[in-house]
């Protein structure tokens, strides 16, 4: 009986020792990633940005002292240096890295594989997507990578990481995908919308090329979750079909990113709100305010409706929608897909940016206000896009404190409210309320609290 069983054993493992081979041809010994090694890193190029900055005084945090000291003990500037990548996305010399590394910058220089120099523009820079175009002056004929929809990435492709980590030269890291859509804490940004790899990314990495194993580009390299400061197999990447948005408006001329507007509010759909609305399973973002010139609002999407999707593609909260809308472009007409009352509607919409209505009439207050140098504009869906004001705001915003708005305590985004009881809606109002000396009483929105403010000229 004991010898049967051993019988069985030993054939029963048969197959799996027929299995273990080593590599028996020329072809499977050299089996790498160098051949997409070879046609990626020509276009992956080290960054070198300089900026010119006054050096910190004892007051500056001070707005009032700031501006005093400054009249009589003139700060020596200072030169601040960074180092990055970036990656060559058009023959003609388009290159994209991030605005950390370039956003800044007064005088740029990027660095071939091949070790040729050149000297760039900044030609499109957005601090909240962290993305910026270059273009290499002299350039003409260069290597570059095509762009992959990075809708099609899946969970466990293998990409490699492509940059200058540590200012040590052009260096090849090989990982996986570990996630698609990555947006909120999970990120420590809220409003990003990432492709989530274990391939090591160290600092000198950001505005590097993540690509596929054809040697595509599949996103652009900007942060890290870690502890120490180094790798810890937690990288994030911005998807190449953001980038692609930001080449398309360089290449048109535009000189600053624009998005288009949702003009709405909302969470993302958790297990028990999804039974409350009756949808199968949790999904979605449910809309929580509207602005009455919301394009979704135009397409007949109300509060309290569940956005399911964008042109097909899962919107699962505000960072999923920011993104969609962002890689549509203005001026797109999209699909949507909502849940009302316990079933789906399809809407059509058009996208575009967020309207001057009312005119903002950026103004800035003389010498002879109560609050001179004190910066205001009227409220309006471009100025609550610009400066991230509450969606349902109206008023008058501060742009800028200036030294004296400062003392009296106000800040850039307090929206005015009243001025020594009158109440405002434009920002000429403030002007005028402003122009007598004495005490002023100033009532102003600082996000959700009402704050008053009491100061003599």
């Amino acid at each position: 009986m004991l010898r049967s069983l051993a019988a069985i054993l030993i054939l029963a493992a048969a197959p799996l020792v027929a299995e273990t081979r080593v590599p028996s041809s020329q072809a499977e010994i050299t089996l790498s990633f160098a051949p997409v090694v070879r046609k990626a890193a020509p276009a992956v190029v080290n960054i070198y940005a300089r900026r010119v900055v006054e050096a910190r005084g004892p007051f500056d945090d001070d707005p009032f002292f700031r501006e005093f000291f400054r009249e009589f003990a003139p700060q020596r500037p200072r030169v601040q240096n960074s180092l990055g990548s970036g990656v060559i996305l058009t023959a003609d010399g388009y290159v994209v890295s991030n605005y950390h590394v370039v956003g800044r910058a007064t005088d740029i220089r990027v660095v071939l594989n091949d070790r040729r120099e050149f000297s760039a523009d900044l030609v499109l820079a957005d601090a909240e997507a962290d993305l910026a175009i270059l273009r290499l002056d002299g350039g003409g004929d260069l290597p570059h990578l095509p762009l992959r929809d990075s809708d099609t990435l899946e969970v466990g492709e293998l990409v490699l990481a492509i940059g200058n980590p540590f200012g040590v030269g052009q260096t090849v890291s090989s990982g996986i995908i570990s996630a698609v859509a990555r947006s909120g804490p999970a990120t420590g940004n809220l409003r990003g919308y990432f492709v989530q790899t274990d391939a090591p990314i160290n600092p000198g990495n950001s505005g590097g090329a993540l690509v596929d194993m054809a040697g595509r580009l599949v996103g652009v390299n900007t942060a890290i979750l870690s502890r120490s400061g180094g790798s810890n197999g937690i990288g994030f990447a911005i998807p190449a079909a953001l980038v692609d948005q930001f080449v398309e408006q360089a290449r048109e001329g535009a000189t600053r990113f624009e998005r288009p507007w949702a003009g709405m509010s909302g969470q993302p759909v958790d297990a028990d709100m999804a039974e409350a609305l009756g949808l199968p399973a949790p999904r979605g973002m449910v809309v929580s305010d509207l602005h009455p010139q919301s394009p979704f609002a135009a397409a007949g999407v109300r509060a309290g409706d569940v956005v399911l999707d964008v042109d097909g593609a899962g919107v699962n909260g505000p960072a999923g929608m920011l993104y969609r809308l962002s890689i549509a472009g203005p001026g797109a007409e999209v699909a949507t897909t909502i849940w009302r009352e316990g079933r789906e509607r399809a809407l059509r919409l058009s996208l575009d940016p967020p309207p001057e209505d009312p005119p903002r009439e950026a103004l800035t207050l003389g010498p002879r206000s109560a609050l001179p140098g004190l910066s205001l504009a009227n409220v309006n869906p471009a100025v609550i896009a610009e400066m991230t004001l509450p969606l349902l705001d109206r008023g008058v915003v501060v742009t800028d404190p200036g030294p004296y708005g400062a003392r009296a305590g106000l800040s850039a985004g307090d929206v005015i409210l009243a001025v020594s009881g009158r109440e405002v809606t434009r920002s000429r109002e403030v002007a005028q309320a402003l122009s007598t000396g004495g005490w002023h009483e100033l009532v102003v929105q600082r996000g959700t609290r009402r704050v008053a403010l009491r100061f003599r000229a």
